[in-house]
């Protein structure tokens, strides 16, 4: 008998929590519907199918045929449908409620849909953490796969990776398989004979070894350049799974529950934290990132044993990384703290529902994939999670209440005001900036805004330039590569507009700028800054119920030398929960001998979801609209709006006395599947005064914001739960 092995190819598809329609269908018919077509045809192949609860809801809703077809193949044992949390969320960063609710839920959803509980799980982006395997169990699940990485980094040697592994924690037991390296780049970019000869090459004579695969579904047929390879003229899927049909007498497809009822474990591991490889290179800071990666390549090159030790970061130091992640993470952390305190009953299924929403992995990490970048699905999250606060507060939104806590958990307090139609969190000691703002009743964060950070790519497009001309076209690997091979740039010169900002992108700050600045320079973030107050620590001198007063005392730097000076801020919250409005008084006072001048503004970064020229998006000032994605100036403003119709929200913004008014966007270039991009993240104003401040010399500077919304989705949603859709649709 020839020496046998058994291959278990597990396929993840997953679409995010807020992505377009248009683009899952588009994927769906790319990708996922041609799989199942295959499958049909190739009745003997067995793999595992994993379906992210958002791609399932929608499938379910859209695609009902599809999931008829599917439940056909899983009933004669085709196919196993894995499970997971429900909305695809990485379990380590989540609470122990919140982990084991979304696994169970999944199974239940699983159970209902194809009429069998599912025993393995999913691991989203392959986040690993030693206390897993607890949550895992309580979910109900037996089983995980995990990369050969962690298994290496668990000092597993190379031949034992082909089988299965037991661990635990706190005493529940666990199984761990190990997805192949070589198997995930080889299929479905490498040549159908190459994945045979690989396997071939590590089977047994007592056939005792699996193989695992698993990856991403969008890689076949939906990742740039793929389909045309698997599907089209390439055909590579169907000469793939016709290769397995003719190597069936010592190669058998398996689903991993059957294979693992078969066959005990190999051995036991305790597996470090970890992820993919890749993940490990992402979570580094930029330039440690290209330092890594270099490390690694030349590892690999060499064939140098200490490949096996490399690693790179821990996937939680995306909140390190970017501060924006770390302001999801933690606003997440508290609306799930009080979703739990919630009295059970159909208003806490309803806000468990969309914290569940807002837990999604996506916009919780960046790397070659838009993550934290992806505006429409940044703004979906945070709309999940402001409506499940919203509803955990329940009879008590129209009660505003002020207060110092750590909101992101950084060991020193900020303030939180709460109305009945907004939620500011102000960050004291970094400028006394304005953190979050919530407008509750259309569940749009005003300032959940993206910075332009530092990132590794930006050397790859610096060195591309230097190269030669940057046309954006595209390089690519053969007929057919991995998206993490890629280079492709999706618009030429955007090394040329690299910019980093050297601040935290928040609202009301104060700038303090030279009297010779342009917008063009503030724009481009090379303007010098004067002061001391976007960064410094500011003191609290009043919070209660309605609002917060804060003061600093700073300094105007000038070529004579500094002049003190003491800046004041009193922000106050009100109107009502369909029309909110937000109040900020600046004093600036100078407390020095001698005199000062400059340009003293206030920077607010809004988001508007206001990409490409969305018609939607909008600034108004002096009667004319512009798209929020443009670039402007104003003299003598006293009123300026801005705004999306879609969101159902509209902002006035009231100035005293008179101001100029400068706004321009807020775009970054970062990495997505498709190439380098350069993405809309929000839109910066400033409302700054030329001002010469005498000796002892005090003024004032008013902004009032009043927000109108067009709609309360929380009445609606109330409505429609009790069946009164006339109320709804009011």
């Amino acid at each position: 008998m020839p020496p046998r092995i058994s291959l278990a190819l597990a396929i993840h598809n997953h679409q995010p929590v807020g992505n377009f329609g248009w683009v899952i269908a588009e994927v769906f018919e790319r990708a996922y519907a041609p799989l199942l077509e295959a499958l049909e045809r190739h009745r003997s192949v067995h793999v595992a199918l994993h379906y992210s609860g958002p791609l399932l809801d929608w499938l379910r809703a859209e695609r009902p045929d599809f999931v008829d077809r599917l439940r056909a193949i899983v009933a004669r044992g085709q196919v196993e449908i894995l499970g997971g949390g429900y909305y695809e969320p990485v379990l380590a960063s989540l609470p122990e409620r919140d982990r084991v609710g979304q696994l169970r839920r999944m199974a239940e959803e699983i159970e209902l849909t194809f009429g069998r509980r599912p025993r393995g799980a999913w691991l989203a982006e392959r986040v690993w953490e030693p206390s897993l395997p607890t949550s895992l169990v309580a979910g109900g699940y037996d089983w995980t796969i995990l990369d050969d990485a962690h298994f290496r980094s668990a000092s597993i040697p190379e031949d034992r990776i082909w089988g299965a592994h037991t661990t635990e924690d706190q005493g529940d037991l666990l199984t761990l398989l190990g997805t192949d390296q070589d198997l995930r780049r080889l299929i479905p970019f490498g040549e159908v004979d190459e994945v045979i000869a690989h396997l071939r090459a590590n089977a047994t004579l007592d056939g005792s070894r699996v193989g695992v695969m698993g990856d991403d579904g969008e890689k076949f047929g939906a990742w740039p350049t793929t389909w045309e390879h698997c599907w089209g003229e390439g055909r590579w899927v169907e000469r793939f799974l016709d290769a397995l049909e003719a190597n069936a007498d010592w190669l058998t497809t398996v689903i991993p529950s059957a294979w693992l009822a078969d066959h005990p474990p190999t051995g036991r591991a305790y597996v470090p934290t970890g992820s993919y490889a890749e993940m490990g290179e992402w979570s580094l800071p930029p330039d440690e990132a290209r330092a890594f990666a270099a490390a690694v390549r030349r590892a690999e090159e060499d064939g140098r044993p200490e490949r096996r030790w490399l690693r790179g970061g821990f996937w939680r130091n995306f909140q390190v990384k970017y501060r924006e992640i770390n302001d999801l993470h933690k606003q997440m952390l508290r609306v799930s703290a009080r979703v739990e305190a919630m009295p059970a009953g159909p208003a806490r299924d309803r806000a468990r529902d969309h914290l569940y929403r807002g837990q999604s992995n996506d916009c919780y990490w960046h790397g070659l994939f838009g993550g934290i970048y992806l505006g429409h699905m940044r703004l979906a999250t945070y709309a999940h999670l402001i409506a499940a606060e919203d509803l955990a507060d329940g009879t008590d939104r129209t009660r505003p209440r002020g207060e110092l806590i750590d909101v992101d958990l950084d060991g020193i307090d900020e303030a939180l005001l709460v109305s009945s139609g907004q939620t500011v969190a102000v960050d004291i000691a970094d400028g006394a900036a304005i953190a979050s703002w919530d407008v509750r009743a259309v569940r749009h964060a005003l300032t959940a805004i993206v910075g332009r950070h530092p990132e590794a790519a930006h050397e790859t497009l610096r060195t591309q330039a230097e190269a030669g001309p940057d046309d954006g076209s595209a390089g690519t690997i053969g007929s057919a590569a991995s998206i993490h091979d890629l280079v492709r740039v999706k618009e030429a010169g955007l090394a040329g507009q690299l910019r980093h900002d050297p601040y935290e992108r928040r609202s009301a700050l104060v700038r303090v700028l030279a009297p010779s600045t342009t917008a063009a320079g503030w724009a481009d973030g090379s303007a010098a800054e004067l002061g001391d107050f976007v960064g410094g620590a500011f003191e609290v001198a009043a919070i209660d119920d309605t609002g917060l007063r804060v003061t600093r005392d700073g300094r105007i730097d000038r070529p004579a030398g500094p002049v003190p000076v003491r800046v004041a801020k009193s922000l106050t919250l009100a109107g009502d929960r369909r029309s909110p409005r937000l109040e900020l008084q600046v004093t600036v006072e100078n407390r020095g001998d001698a005199s000062a001048a400059a340009r003293l503004g206030v920077e607010w970064n809004l988001m508007m979801l206001g990409g490409g020229a969305n018609p939607a998006a909008w600034y108004e000032a002096d009667g004319t609209r512009s798209a929020h994605d443009s670039s402007g100036t104003l003299a003598g403003v006293t009123t300026i709006g801005q705004g999306n119709d879609d969101v159902g929200l509209a902002l006035e913004t009231n100035v005293s006395p008179a101001a100029d008014a400068w706004w321009t966007p807020i775009e970054t270039i970062s990495s997505s599947e498709s190439g380098v991009e350069r993405s809309y993240q929000g839109s910066a104003l400033l409302l700054s005064w030329m001002v010469e401040l005498g000796a002892g010399e005090r003024r004032e500077f008013r902004i009032r914001h009043t927000v109108t919304t067009a709609r309360d989705w929380a009445l609606e949603e109330a409505a429609t739960a009790v069946g009164d859709p006339e109320r709804a649709e009011a």
